[in-house]
């Protein structure tokens, strides 16, 4: 009995994890298509990018750092705020304000998740 309830227990958080992990990709994949969709041009360098060219590089950052990732704010920490070539941060900028990629990203994050 107690070796199907420990079964039982393992499979229960096996599938939690996954589903966790799950919703990460869900909420990356849905930051990525939000600065796709944002019409705000991506400061990278000194180098100004359309919102479009913007989500291929966070695609492509993705990618190739998936397995550094937990979650959504460790996506945006680790990957989408800075270039990890330079360590210069990443910008929004939107309607001629620029912002952190960091903090645009986070705060769209809150409006994904509804809170």
């Amino acid at each position: 009995m107690i070796r199907v309830l420990l079964l039982s227990w393992l499979c229960l958080g096996s599938s939690v994890a996954l589903s966790a992990a799950g919703d990460a990709d869900t909420e990356i994949r849905g930051l990525i298509q939000a600065v796709a969709e944002s019409g705000c041009e991506f400061d990278r360098n000194g180098t100004r990018y359309s919102a479009k060219d913007a989500a291929q590089h966070l695609e492509l950052k993705y990618s190739r750092g998936k397995r550094h990732v937990k979650s959504a704010e460790d996506f945006i920490q680790r990957l989408a705020s800075k270039s990890s070539w330079s360590g210069n941060p990443y910008q929004m900028i939107c309607e001629g304000e620029a912002e952190p990629a960091g903090d645009w990203l986070s705060a769209t994050l809150i409006q994904l998740r509804g809170t």
